[in-house]
């Protein structure tokens, strides 16, 4: 990608606030208590953070000896806010490295910091951003939501693991669904309700919304999911079924072959063909348990040749992923 689309693309992502959210320390905490395994000799790679006042790097860096780490990178756009949302500007982009405490006071001190001035903006699709990623073993951050499609592939090009934050409603997406569907792709275990800051500017809401003593502007969301590539052990469990099927309460589509189900603790025991179930069953799924077969648009497309979702009676209904249970 050209320099200049690079800065196009990126300036365009700014001007969506959604991508203005930054995570608070205690949700990365508890998500990341369930990866420790995972993270002992590795070298962590933020890539969407300002190392400087980002929660991934205060946990990395906090708790480096503790994980057992191996290096810890960090990367900024260059245009970020030095203190957040301060009005100070970082006129260039930078990288940190912490190779962990030096002085035995199990802190990390600035002298045990190494900053790196990069050449390019710190984009996260720039060739210096690209080389840190190939020496990275697992990427931890929160990537702009509005770029999550590219950022998510190019992980999976790179043979990245990771675990990011992003959108609920992002599973639906066709690039990020077929990576579901391929077992490349599954969700973390804090999905739900987050509450992030938000900067200054940021407009105020109705809902959702709040301001706290000091003036900080707070944005809540029931939509956030941790998404990873990491072997979790929740991915694993099986999900307990207590229903049967009759017909009268399973109703089938009239535009695909499959019957629906409206909620994840309705998919009965004993049905073997395809179930149409809502997307937060992903938050449950064991691909020993189900096989995913695919998406309620393009499957319709493909019969119809109309973008639809699922009708029951000739009402259409929210996204349904299509599953059959592989244990029957």
């Amino acid at each position: 990608m050209k320099k200049k689309d690079l800065n196009k693309n990126f300036h365009n992502a700014k001007a969506n606030k959604e991508d203005e959210f930054y995570t608070q320390l205690a949700d990365i905490e508890r998500e990341l208590k369930h990866y420790k395994k995972h993270l002992k000799d590795k070298v962590i790679y933020c890539n969407c953070d300002d190392p400087r006042v980002s929660n991934f790097f205060h946990y990395f860096s906090y708790n480096f000896e503790k994980l057992g780490l191996k290096k810890l990178i960090a990367t900024c756009y260059k245009n970020q806010d030095i203190n957040l949302f301060s009005q100070g500007k970082s006129e260039k982009a930078i990288y940190l490295e912490y190779n962990g405490d030096k002085n035995g006071n199990h802190m990390p001190d600035l002298e045990e910091i190494e900053v790196n001035y990069l050449k390019s903006n710190g984009d996260f699709r720039s060739e210096e951003s690209i080389e840190l990623l190939k020496e990275a073993d697992i990427v931890v951050t929160n990537p702009p939501f509005s770029l999550f499609r590219e950022y998510i592939s190019q992980l999976i090009n790179y043979d990245k693991k990771f675990i990011i934050v992003g959108s609920f409603n992002a599973i639906t997406y066709k690039e990020i669904f077929n990576y579901f569907k391929a077992n490349k792709i599954w969700l973390g275990y804090k999905n739900g309700d987050m509450e992030f800051k938000v900067p200054d500017y940021y407009e105020e809401r109705k809902t959702r919304y709040r301001q706290d003593e000091n003036g900080q502007k707070w944005r809540s969301f029931g939509n956030i999911c941790w998404y990873t590539n990491l072997d979790i052990s929740k991915r694993h469990e099986d999900l307990i079924l207590y229903k049967t099927y009759n017909p009268k309460e399973y109703k089938k589509y009239d535009n695909y072959d499959a019957i629906n189900i409206n909620k994840v603790s309705d998919i009965p025991m004993d049905y073997e063909k395809k179930m149409g179930v809502p997307i937060t069953f992903l938050n449950k799924y064991n691909p020993e348990q189900f096989e995913i077969l695919g998406i309620d648009r393009p499957l319709v497309e493909e019969i119809t040749g109309k973008v639809s979702r699922f009708i029951i009676e000739g009402k259409e209904i929210y996204a349904r992923i299509v599953i059959r249970n592989k244990k029957i």
